[in-house]
């Protein structure tokens, strides 16, 4: 029963962490909060399953260093290079990204609630956490113009598949989910490499300004 509150609490500040990145404007800010999703989501296997094997062990510490301390350097130092602190001028506005991510909870909730789950699936909020986690995801990703920030939204998308796949996380093969993890960092580091490039050609990360590009 501890070992389920523990859970939902984690789950929990999952949920507020997305409600903080569609709210914030500083770049800095956003990949802390991403990497400290990174972390919780990293620890979560070792709970679920109840400290089982050993693969559990090893997806756990794979998700921490590559989710938690990899990836977010990788986006930090392209940061540094890039010489911008700030998001500014959004699709969208801050707050009404936010309350388009609250209502996107709640939706998340209400799905979740009539879907036929397992049992002991019930009584955690993994599915309205990898729901609006995804909508987290796809808000950053369609709402920002700055290339990092839309990395990020890449990332925070991919969190909420891998939560989703922690109800399988008993039965779910090693080599799937270190795939996953593998080809996230893969993703993260081309589309740096392509942050690189963006900068130096444009002297900005506005996405935007890509359009100049067509013939």
């Amino acid at each position: 029963m501890l070992r389920l509150s523990i859970i939902n609490l984690l789950l929990v500040g999952i949920l507020l962490l997305n409600l903080f990145m569609l709210g914030t404007s500083r770049i800095r800010a956003l990949i802390q909060a991403a990497a400290l999703q990174g972390v919780v989501l990293g620890v979560m296997p070792l709970l679920i399953a109840g400290y089982g094997t050993w693969t559990t062990g090893l997806i756990a510490i794979g998700t921490v260093a590559l989710k938690g301390s990899v990836i977010p350097q990788m986006l930090r130092r392209a940061l540094r290079e890039a010489q911008i602190k700030r998001e500014v001028e959004p699709l969208i506005g801050f707050v009404p990204t936010m309350l388009l991510g609250a209502l996107g909870t709640l939706l998340s909730i209400a799905v979740a609630s009539g879907l036929p789950l397992e049992p002991q699936h019930r009584e955690l909020l993994i599915v309205p956490a990898s729901f609006s986690t995804v909508v987290t995801g796809f808000l950053l990703l369609t709402t920002r113009i700055k290339a990092i920030t839309q990395v990020i939204g890449y990332l925070v998308l991919e969190n909420g598949i891998f939560i989703f796949g922690m109800l399988l996380v008993e039965a779910m093969p090693f080599l799937v989910e270190i795939g996953i993890l593998l080809d996230l960092f893969v993703g993260i580091f081309v589309v740096s490499i392509i942050i690189h490039h963006i900068n130096r050609e444009f002297a900005s990360l506005d996405t935007r300004l890509l359009a100049s590009l067509k013939e």
